[in-house]
This record gives C-alpha cells, sequence and structure tokens, in this order.
C-alpha cells in the first residue's frame, strides 16, 4: 500500500512539473534581450587569481544573434564563455522548469528570484539562481551550478536604469574545476607555478568592462 502512494505521488509531481509555465518575468526579460540583434562594443578585461599576474587586456565584441560572441584583439584574451552569455542564450538553449524563490535585495535593488532547473539531460549546468530587476527587467546576479565546472556566479553592473546590456561584469569561480590556458594569456602575463600546485581550494574573479556600445539594426 506504501509502495502504491508513493507512486501515485510520484506521477502527481510529475504532472505539475510538467504543467509548470516558465515564470512571466523571465519572459519579460529573455523577451527584451531578444529585440537586441546586434551589437559591437569595446571590451576591458582584469583578472584576479592567485597565481596569475596579468595585464589589463583590450578588444572589441561583437554580439549578432544566433551566433556565438566573438571578441579580437591585438592580444589574446582569456573569456570566461559564461561571462559574455548576456542574452541567456545557454539557459534557453534546453527546457526548463522555473522555480520562485521570493524576493531578495542586492546592491539596495528588490529583486525576485527564481531558481531555473532543467528537465533535459543535454543541458550543461545543474542548476541557477536569478536575481531579477523587475522594473528594469533584467538580470543583476547570477549563480550557475555546471555539471563538471563549479558553480559560476556573476554580477551585472549597469550604466542607468534603461539600459539593457550591462556596463561591468564580474565572473566570481572556483579556479580548481576550470581549465585556464596558461599558455595562451598572451604578452607580460606572469603564472606562479609553485602557487598552482599547493594544494587547496582556489578561487578566481574576472572582471569586464563594455564601453562604445554600437547596436546594429
Amino acid at each position: 500500500m506504501k509502495r502504491l502512494s508513493f507512486i501515485f505521488i510520484f506521477f502527481i509531481s510529475l504532472n505539475l512539473i510538467s504543467g509548470q509555465e516558465i515564470d512571466n518575468d523571465l519572459l519579460e526579460i529573455k523577451k527584451r534581450m531578444d529585440s537586441i540583434k546586434s551589437f559591437n562594443a569595446n571590451i576591458e578585461l582584469d583578472v584576479d587569481i592567485s597565481f596569475i599576474n596579468m595585464p589589463t587586456k583590450y578588444g572589441k565584441v561583437r554580439y549578432k544573434q544566433g551566433e556565438s560572441t566573438k571578441v579580437t584583439s591585438d592580444d589574446f584574451i582569456m573569456l570566461p564563455k559564461r561571462g559574455l552569455d548576456l542574452t541567456l542564450t545557454e539557459i534557453f538553449r534546453h527546457p526548463f522548469i522555473t522555480v520562485n524563490r521570493g524576493e531578495e535585495y542586492h546592491k539596495g535593488v528588490l529583486c525576485k528570484v527564481i531558481n531555473i532547473i532543467p528537465t533535459s539531460s543535454k543541458s550543461n549546468f545543474a542548476i541557477a539562481t536569478l536575481f531579477m530587476d523587475t522594473k528594469a527587467k533584467r538580470i543583476v546576479k547570477s549563480e550557475i551550478s555546471t555539471k563538471t565546472e563549479g558553480v559560476f556566479t556573476t554580477y551585472l553592473g549597469y550604466q542607468n536604469y534603461m539600459d539593457a546590456l550591462p556596463a561591468a561584469i564580474e565572473v566570481q569561480f572556483a579556479v580548481n574545476g576550470v581549465k585556464i590556458p596558461l599558455r595562451f594569456l598572451g604578452k607580460e602575463t606572469e603564472v606562479d607555478r609553485k602557487v598552482i600546485k599547493q594544494e587547496g581550494s582556489k578561487t578566481g574573479k574576472i572582471f569586464l568592462r563594455l564601453s562604445e556600445v554600437q547596436f546594429v539594426k
């Protein structure tokens, strides 16, 4: 009897999940980002990683809807793939459900917090938490737990209330789970290999700044 009750509850849960709608505020933000068809911008990159001493890198970024974001530079730029997913492409690539986690303040802004849980094994993340400024219709913080590279926490800063694209992006992550191409970090970069070999968890931060953004129709 207990087994039958468990099976009954299990199937009810499946029906609830399959019938659950995607959060409307997230869809509004996605709709706003989808209105951006293409843009070009200058980009600056800095890193805060214990074993890397790297000067500021400069380059240009080009985004076109439906294509991978492209970065060009006179010197190699190590860019976090997740840091440049400004239009939520990766999150929306495979089916998922959303769970409302209530509201929480982030830097003085009352945000709606939701969990995103993939329903497809093809997704490369296990769960994501988004902090949404529903009045400005944009995301100000995200925490993404990947299947192979650990947790990425991203903070998005905007120049003014009307901007859809952030001007400043900070990505925090555990260095241990990320493969950093050390030999491709560019000129004038110093790597302390003794620190790399030291045991213990290492964290890193990457700072991106966009400027002179030009939208292309």
